[in-house]
């Protein structure tokens, strides 16, 4: 089964996005437990025990529970809120009718347009577009 680890929560992101490791960052400073992993996606190393595609992981970031369960997108937040002290109360927002479906839209839009820039394979600057790979060397 695809994502199933037994291994910490963890959050797969994209590391050369400003957006994302701004978004990462404010986590990371919530998560005062230490419960959750980081990782950029680019750390095939990391990511490849999860058995997710690199092409699912350039359009959104995926959250993998503790029990192997994988989220991506809108519909990771309210899972890892859930685990972030102080924040938990947030994620049961996304039960109530409509907000999740309106989150996803949001989320697909923000993460079409994030114009993140990523090194070529050849180690010059390149515009990034999220789910092509090529400019990193998949």
């Amino acid at each position: 089964m695809p994502g199933r680890t037994g291994a910490e929560p963890t959050l797969i992101y994209d590391g050369a996005c400003s957006l994302c490791c701004a978004a990462v960052a404010r986590v990371s400073a919530w998560d005062r437990e230490h419960r959750v992993r980081l990782v950029p996606f680019q750390d095939r190393a990391a990511v490849a025990k999860f058995r997710i595609e690199r092409p699912a992981l350039a359009a959104a970031m995926h959250f993998v529970r503790e029990d192997g369960r994988v989220f991506e997108g809108a519909d990771a937040i309210p899972e890892l809120l859930r685990l972030l002290p102080g924040k938990r109360w947030f994620a049961w927002w996304f039960a109530v009718p409509g907000v999740r479906p309106l989150a996803r839209r949001v989320y697909g839009y923000v993460a079409r347009r994030r114009g993140c820039r990523l090194p070529l394979a050849s180690g010059g600057g390149g515009e990034y577009v999220p789910g092509r790979l090529e400019d990193f060397g998949s």
